[in-house]
């Protein structure tokens, strides 16, 4: 890179206004669940993923397509809607479900997240199970957000970790020039402090486990959930929201496929 590059942290959607990202590759993080469910969908063979901000409009779109084409998933309050055909788990999104159909999906939060980032110049889909594929794509980019969904509007430990996650490894080589916002700080901050120099998703499971996210899903009986999400670099390719067509497809450009 000639300059040096930027990366900025937005622990939650609203401590971004939309037009800030503009010109940005945003990563948009979900870690329990969306982003995580997002990525096994299309590991599984989905086609594409259609993210939805209400019950309606994913009913709506799912209606309008061919029948037995596509796949209703989502939550509200973590749980499965009534009526769809899965829920926000990972391990719902099988090939034999999903494969070769289009997701309409909508969550709690990071669906929502998704519609921030309107006016960037790409939107990727970012989770611990992806990791080190979402650093190689974006050690070349030059101006990048890391977007945390959160959780009912409150900063979660999980998302903060894995955008800290991030921005350490961005940033560990000696040639590095990234400049920092300061929610990049902070997120660095905690995962070096929380993580680094730990081995295996052991230990990232129980951080996990221990944050706001995770104690909901243990309370709902799907803490499995939390296991998967916790698996580093189980899969290596980055989903991309194409813009135009409003579609999370399986390969972000610039990669070869898994």
């Amino acid at each position: 890179m000639a300059g040096p590059q930027r990366i900025d942290v937005h622990l939650l959607p609203a401590l971004v206004e939309p037009q800030q990202l503009a010109r940005q590759t945003v990563v948009v993080i979900d870690v329990l669940r969306a982003t995580t469910t997002i990525i096994h969908a299309l590991a599984a063979g989905a086609a594409s993923v259609a993210p939805c901000l209400e019950l309606d409009e994913a009913r709506r779109i799912a209606a309008g397509e061919p029948p037995g084409s596509t796949v209703l998933g989502g939550e509200r309050g973590g749980l499965p809607i009534l009526g769809f055909d899965v829920g926000n788990s990972p391990r719902e999104y099988t090939p034999q479900r999903v494969g070769g159909k289009l997701i309409v999906f909508t969550t709690t939060n990071g669906t929502r997240a998704l519609l921030c980032c309107k006016a960037a110049r790409r939107v990727l889909i970012g989770a611990f199970v992806n990791f080190s594929a979402v650093c190689r794509v974006l050690r070349d980019e030059t101006e990048v957000s890391l977007l945390c969904a959160g959780t009912n509007g409150h900063v979660t430990r999980e998302d903060t970790l894995f955008a800290g996650a991030v921005v350490d490894k961005l940033t560990s080589s000696p040639a590095a020039r990234w400049i920092l916002n300061d929610q990049a700080e902070i997120a660095t901050d905690a995962w070096r402090s929380r993580m680094k120099g730990s081995t295996g998703a052991g230990t990232l499971s129980q951080a996990l486990r221990a944050s706001c996210g995770g104690r909901n899903l243990i309370a709902t009986g799907q803490e499995d959930d939390i296991e998967l999400a916790a698996q580093i670099d189980k899969l290596d390719f980055v989903p991309e929201l194409d813009l135009t067509s409003w579609r999370i497809v399986r390969q972000a450009s610039g990669l070869s496929p898994a």
